[in-house]
């Protein structure tokens, strides 16, 4: 019996491109691989992700939306070449675990980064610690982001955030809009230890933690640690791997 498995986001680009796949693929056996082929964009693929990370399954991403960092091109022409040549990269999420005002503990997974969020108008205030080290004493901003190399080229981006190597056992902690330390540019961090965010005034400055696009509300602590035990194997066509994608990020432009 074949293990693969196809999942499509549910708009009509990506139902047809089922279609088309479905057509190709037929009964073809990738080589008894435990394949999930993910047809949609990036949000959709950092859901399947977890939804399966206990299965123990390859997944290879076709775009369907708008950048599709994380997928790849289709091509009905290549398909079946490109998926048996496809190319797979491993990588960890974040674990976050969360705990609010009321003492209520929360665990999510982050893929690309973990982001705590001024709740109020009032800005966030926040110490950051990386195991007994103090990252910053205070920070006064409308928040900050803890990005993996897979999810440096994300929001940690737009943030102004370092793009990092994806073999680079590194994390990314980036300011949002910074108003004291106003020129506090962020750091990168070695991924061994736990990194701690407080909220330092929990009353008036309410914050939430998101991991991904999961959010929990009113955090007092929040715990981010690269998973020891966790990793999700992606697949990519020969010629445009998560490595490269990334590197030409390293090297792009912005055009105005």
């Amino acid at each position: 019996m074949s293990r693969l498995k196809i999942i499509s986001d549910k708009n009509k680009k990506s139902f047809n491109i089922k279609k088309i796949l479905i057509k190709k693929i037929n009964n073809f056996q990738f080589n008894n691989r435990n394949l999930v082929i993910v047809i949609g964009g990036d949000g959709f693929m950092l859901e399947t992700l977890k939804k399966y990370n206990d299965f123990n399954k390859e997944f290879y991403g076709i775009n369907s939306g708008n950048y599709g960092f994380l997928m790849n091109k289709f091509s009905s022409k290549n398909i079946l070449k490109n998926l048996i040549k496809a190319k797979t990269i491993i990588i960890s999420p974040l674990e976050m675990t969360v705990k609010n005002k009321k003492n209520q503990t929360k665990k999510l997974l982050a893929i690309n980064e973990v982001s705590v969020l001024r709740q109020s108008r009032q800005a966030a205030s926040v110490s950051i610690k990386q195991g007994s080290r103090q990252i910053i004493k205070k920070l006064v901003s409308d928040g900050v982001l803890i990005s993996t190399p897979a999810g440096s080229t994300a929001y940690n981006l737009s943030v102004h955030g370092p793009i990092l190597s994806l073999n680079s056992k590194k994390l990314s902690i980036a300011p949002i809009s910074p108003f004291r330390p106003r020129r506090w540019m962020g750091k990168v961090v070695q991924d061994k230890k736990k990194i701690t965010i407080t909220n330092l005034n929990p009353l008036k400055r309410p914050i939430s933690a998101v991991a991904d696009n999961q959010e929990f509300r009113n955090a007092k602590t929040i715990v981010v640690e690269k998973s020891k035990s966790i990793q999700f194997k992606l697949l990519y066509d020969k010629n445009r791997s998560l490595q490269k994608k990334i590197k030409i990020e390293q090297l792009r432009k912005e055009v105005i």
